[in-house]
């Protein structure tokens, strides 16, 4: 079995698909001259890598961690002589950085961005349905062109920062499909009436054609919905007649069924609504306190990728064993295959970008980041456990360079306009330009101290980490009017006597300690009637940052249950 099987699109499923992860050609082009020589009419490239892991990984059978300044697929493929007749569309699920694709020799499609899909209608390429796919990506990290996240851009791992993704690193998969089709889909919930709204994107060829939808709840039928389409964009109105509202932990899902002549889809959608109010957090109009952890989306065998869909299902799980109700999905832009199960438990979770490497204090950098950040909302759009987008974090000064406040306060525009319905960050941390939510870091380790930080939060006094610093302290003023959110605390390094590491402040170097500070930081924030949430750094260790409360095998460091019972104790800001 090839790996990661599943179908890598879990809210938008068409029956027929062929996965093609597996073993493809590969090669590195560091002079970058593969164009010139032209590797995509080569008949072999030299070495083999198993997708869809990226070759710094040892599961792509390469595990070379060294910079890699552009790198090439190929693989031979034919599709099933049922599919004789029909549009073949390649999907590839996230290329990191440029990618460039080609098919029997012949140019198709580019695409720049490194978290985002994107596909290419191959039919008239193909040669009696046989193909030679060829792919090279292109990947500069150290540009500042370029968002890249936790990626480091050194050739070792230090810090906070972790080894390099380059190329493929999510499934590779083909489909047969019809002229007139559904490209996309959104779904706008209205918990009061008990309805929901189904904005579909066509093609052109669906003008004039039916348009059906079905609704489900457990496999009983709760709505449906049909019109004709008069244009290539349509939204229709099912009125359910069942209501379940997903909730924390619980997380109900319709299945939504889209049928077009000659185009079937199954969905799936969750009827709730978010907001943010009287500075707190509302989930379907009842005040709920945010428990969130913070995820990197690292994996020891395949770095960016998940082994398996199981280790993706299991963060989640851990998380919730420890007593968390969420996540802040930090600087990277995760699969859908894990937002499936945030939707499925409901978990959840902050929609974010992998800004850092970017050079957000030049005003080019908007050309870069937000036509990538836009493909990321709309992809994830319906899913029901993304509570809030955050496209920033910790935009700080670049040699001596402030940050282009334009570019941060543009992009949180461009997201609101994109997505009314959910509440964004614009930056995590600093330095806020404008923000429906003031979000603070602060890595105090000393309890006491920690919770004096807060104190005078209603007089508009947050003393967090840009506060303390002089030469930043003037550059933001908490807003009182605005949830406080304390997205980034903890961080506590554990020692174990044989793990040396990095990681935020003096080593703990006893259970009984640890379990101590994490209790009295942990308790100021919960006690703190003006904080909507936390976020703890964070869920596992992730490569030589030791501050996880799992290893980075997944492996918890100590009895969750106490870290449960710490976390899920009563807010004051919760109903």
């Amino acid at each position: 079995m090839d790996p990661r099987p599943e179908y890598p699109r879990p809210q938008m499923v068409r029956d027929r698909w062929q996965n093609l992860n597996g073993a493809w050609e590969f090669e590195i082009d560091n002079a970058c001259v593969g164009e010139d020589k032209n590797f995509f009419e080569r008949e072999r490239l030299d070495s083999e890598i198993l997708l869809p892991f990226c070759p710094e990984s040892k599961l792509s059978g390469i595990g070379h961690t060294d910079f890699m300044n552009c790198v090439w697929y190929a693989r031979n493929a034919e599709i099933p002589e049922s599919w004789q007749g029909k549009r073949i569309l390649l999907h590839i699920g996230a290329v990191d950085w440029h990618a460039k694709l080609w098919v029997n020799g012949k140019f198709v499609a580019a695409h720049k961005g490194g978290y985002v899909p994107f596909d290419a209608d191959i039919t008239d390429y193909l040669q009696d349905g046989k193909g030679r796919i060829v792919l090279c990506a292109y990947d500069d990290p150290r540009s500042g062109k370029q968002p890249s996240g936790k990626q480091c851009h050194q050739v070792a791992s230090h810090g906070c920062y972790y080894t390099r993704t380059t190329g493929i690193w999510q499934s590779v998969w083909w489909e047969p499909v019809e002229d007139a089709r559904l490209l996309s889909f959104r779904v706008y919930p209205n918990i009061s009436d008990g309805t929901v709204g189904v904005t579909l994107a066509l093609t052109a060829a669906c003008i004039g054609q039916k348009v059906c939808l079905e609704s489900f709840f457990d496999g009983r039928p709760t709505g449906s919905a049909e019109a004709t389409a008069n244009s290539t964009c349509l939204t229709l109105p099912i009125s359910l007649s069942e209501k379940h509202l997903w909730e924390v932990g619980k997380g109900d899902l319709y299945d939504l069924i889209i049928r077009l002549p000659g185009d079937e889809v199954r969905a799936y959608f969750g009827l709730r609504e978010v907001c943010v109010d009287q500075k707190s957090f509302f989930l379907n109009g009842k005040r709920v306190f945010g428990r969130f952890v913070l995820d990197q989306g690292f994996y020891p065998d395949g770095i960016y990728t998940a082994p398996s869909e199981e280790a993706l299902k299991n963060d989640i799980l851990y998380s919730m064993r420890l007593g968390f109700n969420g996540a802040r999905l930090h600087e990277k832009v995760f699969e859908p295959r894990y937002l499936y199960w945030a939707d499925k438990l409901g978990y959840l979770v902050w929609g974010e970008m992998a800004n850092w490497g970017l050079d957000h204090t030049r005003s080019e950098a908007i050309d870069t980041f937000l036509p990538e950040w836009l493909e990321a909302v709309e992809r994830d759009f319906s899913h029901p456990s993304i509570i809030g987008w955050c496209p920033f974090n910790e935009t700080w000064d670049i040699d001596g360079r402030k940050q282009h406040d334009d570019v941060i306060k543009l992009t949180y525009l461009a997201t609101k306009a994109a997505d009314p319905t959910r509440p964004v960050i614009d930056t995590s941390g600093n330095f806020h330009t404008e923000t429906d939510i003031f979000d603070v870091h602060d890595y105090e380790q000393d309890p006491e101290a920690f919770a004096a930080h807060f104190e005078k939060a209603s007089e508009g006094i947050v003393l967090d980490t840009t506060a303390r610093t002089p030469h930043m302290a003037k550059r933001q003023k908490y807003l009182t009017d605005r949830p406080l959110f304390v997205s980034e605390y903890g961080g506590i390094k554990w020692a174990d006597g044989e793990t040396v590491g990095w990681g935020y402040g003096s080593a703990v170097q006893s259970e009984t300690e640890f379990i101590q500070r994490y209790k009295g930081l942990t308790d100021a924030l919960l006690d703190h009637p003006g904080i909507m949430g936390f976020c703890y750094t964070q869920l596992f260790d992730v490569e030589q940052e030791i501050n996880g409360l799992m290893t980075y095998d997944r492996r918890f460091k100590f009895d969750p249950d106490v870290f449960y019972r710490i976390n899920t104790r009563k807010a004051a800001n919760e109903d």
